[in-house]
């Protein structure tokens, strides 16, 4: 099969090298964010327009050869590289095209969080995406897509227009409410399953910036902070985002209006005042800063595992596992993250789209991150214990993006029996050979 493969590519005349052992940007283009998925494809090609992608795709599923699709690289399974396959890296396919009249943005499959924000912040638009700016648009999209614009304006998903993909036929289709509609809403929830999404095309927002409040509060006032938090983010205004993360060195609050800045000052201010010894305060603070504020802590080739969820609201019960999961963490980045959602998120209805968690109240995350690996074992076993401690059966799916884990039981819990059975149809249709299965799969069946 190595030799096949690299003869269907050599075949294929792309427009791009194809990168193996030995080349002097092998070892620079075969690693991902993660460093523990430390793996060897036996070639890397870097697309640089769609032919390229289908070209590729089409090599991979002549030699049946195992195919990863990379766009920023922040898979947590490691699943945008492999060993002794193909890793398309979508890494030149990158571009950020405005249409002003028509308020919407083409953004290449490529793209990472910081490209789109950077093109569309200063002209006063935004598509509500994630938190980490060296995340991809691609895998973020695919699975859903939350962050801090998400009760005002939805998940990314809701904006998303339409989408340019590669099948595993190696055609190239557009899917949008109206033209292919199945894969539409397939793709908006249902991950890389279904091919190489090459361009998406969002719809943007109005956007004037933003005021926000961080506070830090020390880990012994967890209990106090956390309940009143909760009962303070209750009824809150769409213009309103609250997230907190747990660590060893503390409670880190942060508080975000969207709206009229008028009236920031009385909706962020009592979050500073959730109990005794706050450290931090209100800020006129770019969106762009707060976007990338994290880009260091959550930096490439550290090592990382979650496990995330959703919960109707932070019960009793979270706080104490959160408590004591803090006490018995192994390292001092380990951490657990929660940011809020409703609003807009809940306007659409479930079935409209193939993710689920919109009744949601927050999202949650067990995140333990470190650097040696002599660490591994028990960072993770850390991370999955934290994860079924925190988990709320009442609250159906989790989130295929942030999952460290695979298997058949991940997808299948993300969608439920009705929809997973719904993609898998579709799967079956326009991959049987499920040739598209380095993410969190779903099995074609008819």
């Amino acid at each position: 099969m190595s030799n096949s493969l690299l003869d269907a590519l050599t075949a294929a005349e792309l427009h791009c090298p194809v990168i193996v052992a030995g080349h002097p940007d092998y070892d620079r283009y075969r690693r991902i964010w993660n460093g523990i998925a430390d793996r060897r494809p036996l070639a890397i090609v870097r697309p640089q327009d769609v032919e390229d992608v289908q070209k590729a795709v089409c090599a991979a599923a002549l030699c049946g050869a195992l195919l990863a699709v990379r766009g920023g690289g922040h898979s947590l399974p490691g699943l945008s590289t492999c060993n002794d396959g193909l890793v398309i890296d979508l890494s030149l396919i990158r571009s950020v095209v405005i249409d002003n009249h028509a308020q919407t943005v083409d953004v290449g499959g490529g793209a990472l969080l910081g490209d789109l924000d950077r093109a569309t912040i200063p002209k006063g638009y935004i598509v509500p995406a994630g938190v980490i700016s060296h995340t991809g648009i691609g895998g973020l999209t695919l699975g859903g897509g939350m962050g801090w614009a998400s009760r005002k304006y939805g998940l990314t998903i809701d904006s998303l227009l339409g989408a340019e993909i590669v099948l595993a036929s190696g055609d190239v289709t557009w899917t949008s409410p109206t033209w292919n509609p199945e894969l539409f809403w397939a793709i908006r929830g249902g991950g890389g399953n279904f091919g190489v999404v090459t361009r998406f095309r969002f719809q943007l927002h109005p956007f004037s910036g933003i005021v926000a409040g961080q506070w830090i509060y020390p880990m012994e006032q967890a209990r106090k902070v956390l309940s009143a938090l909760r009962d303070l983010a209750r009824g809150q205004s769409r213009d309103f985002t609250v997230s907190f993360t747990a660590s060893q060195s503390g409670i880190n609050v942060t508080a975000v209006w969207s709206g009229d800045t008028g009236l920031a000052s009385a909706a962020l201010s009592p979050f500073g005042a959730l109990a005794d010894g706050a450290r931090g305060g209100l800020e006129n603070l770019s969106y762009l800063t707060l976007q990338s504020r994290n880009d260091v802590a959550f930096a490439w080739s550290r090592r990382y595992y979650a496990k995330g969820g959703f919960w109707s609201d932070i019960s009793d019960q979270a706080i104490e596992h959160i408590i004591g999961a803090m006490a018995h963490a192994p390292t001092f980045d380990c951490e657990i993250y929660a940011i809020q959602l409703g609003g807009a998120v809940g306007d659409m209805a479930d079935d409209a789209t193939a993710y689920t968690g919109r009744d949601a109240g927050f999202y949650w995350l067990s995140e333990p991150i470190w650097d040696d690996i002599a660490d591994d074992d028990r960072c993770i076993e850390w991370g999955r214990t934290t994860g079924r401690l925190l988990s709320d059966p009442s609250i159906a799916g989790n989130y295929v993006n942030e999952q460290g884990d695979t298997g058949s039981n991940i997808a299948r819990d993300a969608y439920g029996p009705e929809k997973y059975q719904r993609l898998a149809r579709l799967k079956a249709r326009l991959d049987p050979a499920n040739l598209f299965r380095l993410n969190q799969n779903i099995e074609p069946q008819e």
